[in-house]
């Protein structure tokens, strides 16, 4: 029996699947989780794609979204405007 990696940035084709997977870390992750998720969000749609769209390079694409970073939000909203997503505030329900 063969058996591959599993890959998450595999199943993240299309805008629904991006938004669902990272609103889903979003509610119940840490920041680490979400800039883990921001990467593999990064990685599916392409990362040479995404350093041109936030004008930033590849290299430090990968050192913002790898293990243990800590990017500037500044970067974080470039990535996010990238990847085709928006920061949206509502309001908690108790």
């Amino acid at each position: 029996m063969v058996t591959s990696k599993f890959d998450i940035a595999d199943y993240l084709d299309s805008k629904e699947m991006i938004a669902e997977y990272l609103n889903t870390v979003l509610e119940e992750g840490d920041n680490a989780d979400v800039i883990n998720a921001i990467g593999h969000i990064a990685k599916a749609i392409g990362m040479t794609k995404i350093a041109e769209e936030t004008g930033l390079s590849r290299p430090s694409l990968y050192k913002a979204l790898s293990d243990g970073a800590k990017p500037q939000f500044g970067t974080i909203l470039k990535i996010l405007r990238a990847i085709g997503g928006q920061i949206q505030i509502n309001p908690i329900s108790s």
